[in-house]
């Protein structure tokens, strides 16, 4: 009768600590995410926040992040491809880092 209570036991303790893990490692990313963006955000020059191409991609890169890339629009496109072109840093920056950068300007 014991052995069947402590396995279920055990079983919910490793549930409950992978569960665990799994927070800590995405709150991880979620940090390290962000200061990549503040990173990129600070590199950018004034001639990048003030084009047009990536002021107009805000609302895009808004539903791209909230739809964790599923959502795609022209304007985000054309603004990824500005800022590949411009800066350097954003040559191999991922499209979800770029969309939060383009949302923190």
């Amino acid at each position: 009768m014991r052995s069947p209570l402590i396995a279920a036991f055990l079983g919910l303790l490793l549930a409950d600590v992978a569960q665990a893990h799994t927070l800590v490692a995405t709150s991880n990313m979620i940090i390290r995410a962000s200061q990549r963006t503040l990173d990129f955000t600070s590199d950018t020059t004034t001639s990048i926040r003030d084009s047009k191409v990536v002021r107009e991609a805000h609302d895009d890169a808004a539903s791209f992040v909230a739809s964790n890339g599923d959502i795609r629009g022209a304007h985000l496109e054309a603004a990824f491809d500005t800022l590949r072109t411009r800066v350097p840093e954003a040559r191999d920056a991922s499209d979800q880092v770029l969309a939060e950068a383009i949302l923190a300007l």
